[in-house]
């Protein structure tokens, strides 16, 4: 069973990615990164992304990862803060520690493509 259907799939996606913008947008060192973005946009590539990256049908047909987060100056205390929030998302919904971690493990060869500070 993937981490996707693990968490309970599309509706989990979906409040996590909730939960999430919430946090991030909220958190100073990374709220300058989301003033004046469409907000359900981002929500909506996210969701795609995270769903894709652990393992559910959906397709993440985004922009280049490194190409969209080059031009931000992304440095490595922001990464992980990003990574944290999500876990954060991810435990208050009730997603088991180890299933989290596996969730954070798909995401962290995202750092190199991400961090450019």
């Amino acid at each position: 069973m993937s981490s996707y259907d693990t968490i309970g799939g599309a509706k989990a996606v979906e409040a996590a990615v909730d939960d999430f913008y919430v946090r991030i947008t909220a958190d100073p060192q990374l709220a300058p990164f989301f003033a004046g973005k469409d907000i359900p946009s981002l929500k909506a590539h996210q969701r795609a992304f995270i769903s894709a990256a652990i393992g559910g049908p959906e397709t993440y047909s985004g922009r280049v990862i490194p190409t969209v987060h080059a031009p931000l100056k992304i440095n490595n205390a922001q990464f992980d803060a990003v990574v944290n929030h999500l876990l954060a998302a991810l435990s208050g919904l009730g997603v088991s520690a180890p299933t989290a971690g596996d969730i954070g493990a798909a995401l962290a060869p995202l750092r190199s493509e991400i961090v450019t500070a």
